[in-house]
């Protein structure tokens, strides 16, 4: 900061200066005044004349250490300018001032050039700046200590603090991490490791994400723990591969699928014909012929739904069949109450709309979608006291729904964005293939219409089907 001259004193060149020249001054004149009377005038005129002109030097250095002083005072204030050398090159400090001036040029010279670096220091800094907030990782630039001394924005977005609240966190208590993914952080600090593209998974606003971790130190010394760490969110990334591995294996169970079905055909045929043989040659016995008569509806059930599976793996096909989802209903549970109902003792209770719900398509592909919630249902009742079903039936606005509701425990709040994923179940291992939702949502979707899972339900499951309605009126007319 610059000053002024009454801020500071002057500096003081050889204090009390004035007074040996005045007196100089005063002896040469009264030598000169008095030389005529002295007995040997020439040499008093020769010796005032001396005085005259140390007299008149030492007033000229006087005046050039004055201009001097001036000079160093505007320095100090901040003014790299010149001091005029003219009329005082003659003297002994006149050389001084042109050091002074040379000084000053030079002192000039520094200051300009630290002031373009200072800009191209600035520049490069808010390059620098520009780069790192840009990145579309977290990047946290580390200490010797593992101590954050650098966070761009999407490191502060990532853990919800704000500007600046990351400098001088530690890096372990910031990450929420497993304890994998902690002993390899650890390893890498301590055996001094880079990482590269390390897949690890943080607990971030209470759910689990997927990270790709990169570490980099600043120096190759051992004891210089300091270095750069950035994270790139893959959980959407790891999802979508996860995604197509599954799609990869749905095709290729769709087609085994598609195999086993067109070989159960045969069996399925022999076993209908047994049945209606079994019909024929049981007249005199009521018991057998209505068994054989289940038996043969069954099978063709049976037959009905993989066909339905050959049709699903093959190009869609506009069949104009339609599908009561009432009738489907009342003739699926009665098989599953001679079944798995009676056997768990388990309440069925049908709450079905009076006239006929006629959904697109027909009923083969719907009966899976129904038999795996149900199938689903039962297992969620296992050891639960007076266990009920409830299936109901409705029309909303342009679907015929269908619902099964259960009074078990429930599916977890954490995991129901999960529940139509293939492959994933809540069952034991060698309980459930995970496929069964997923399968079902596939096959609803295909008809222009969803599954649920009805999060408003009180005690229990609920899932909810609707399938676009046929309208009769308008088909017919």
């Amino acid at each position: 900061m610059r000053g002024t001259a009454n801020q500071r004193p002057p500096i003081p060149f050889f204090p009390g200066y004035q007074l040996p020249v005045a007196m100089v001054l005063f002896i040469g004149m009264l030598y000169a005044m008095l030389g005529p009377l002295g007995d040997e005038p020439h040499l008093l005129w020769l010796f005032g004349a001396l005085l005259a002109f140390l007299a008149v030097r030492l007033l000229g250095e006087w005046a050039a250490l004055r201009r001097l002083e001036l000079g160093i005072l505007r320095t100090r204030e901040g003014l790299l300018e010149p001091t005029p050398i003219e009329p005082h090159a003659w003297t002994s400090v006149g050389h001084l001032i042109q050091e002074y001036n040379t000084t000053i040029a030079t002192l000039r010279l520094i200051f300009q050039t630290v002031e373009e670096c200072q800009g191209r220091f600035l520049n490069e800094r808010n390059r620098s700046n520009t780069i790192l907030q840009s990145l579309p990782g977290a990047l946290l630039s580390l200490a010797d200590d593992l101590r954050v001394t650098i966070a761009n924005r999407q490191a502060e977005a990532l853990f919800g603090v704000r500007p600046g609240g990351l400098i001088d966190a530690n890096l372990f208590e910031l990450l929420n991490t497993n304890e994998r993914d902690r002993e390899l952080l650890r390893d890498a600090f301590l055996y001094k490791h880079a990482i590269r593209n390390q897949e690890i998974a943080l607990r971030v606003d209470g759910s689990k994400r997927f990270f790709s971790l990169n570490l980099a130190f600043y120096s190759d010394e051992e004891n210089d723990m300091g270095g750069v760490l950035i994270l790139q969110d893959i959980t959407e990334h790891r999802q979508l591969m996860e995604s197509v591995a599954t799609r990869e294996k749905l095709v290729a169970m769709g087609q085994l699928a598609a195999g086993v079905a067109h070989e159960l055909n045969t069996p399925l045929g022999n076993i209908l014909g047994y049945a209606q043989l079994l019909d024929r040659g049981a007249a005199g016995h009521p018991k057998l012929a209505e068994y054989a008569r289940i038996i043969a509806d069954e099978t063709q059930r049976c037959s009905h739904v993989v066909q339905e599976l050959l049709d699903y793996a093959r190009t869609d096909k506009c069949s104009g069949e339609i599908c009561d989802l009432n009738q489907m209903a009342r003739e699926l549970i009665e098989t599953f109450i001679k079944c798995r109902l009676k056997r768990y003792r388990i309440e069925i209770v049908l709450e079905l709309c009076q006239e006929p719900l006629l959904a697109e398509g027909g009923c083969g592909q719907l009966d899976i979608v129904l038999g795996n919630l149900l199938v689903n249902a039962i297992d969620a009742l296992d050891k639960i006291p007076s266990p009920r079903i409830v299936v109901r039936t409705w029309m909303e606005d342009t679907y015929a729904a269908l619902s099964i509701a259960d009074n078990g425990p429930g599916v977890p709040l954490d995991i129901r964005n999960r529940l139509f994923d293939p492959f994933f179940s809540t069952k034991d291992v060698g309980q459930g293939s995970g496929l069964g939702l997923s399968i079902s949502q596939a096959i609803v979707t295909k008809r222009g219409g969803f599954i649920a899972y009805d999060a408003e339900h009180g005690e229990g499951a609920c899932f909810v089907v609707r399938i676009p309605a046929v309208d009769l009126e308008r088909a017919q007319s």
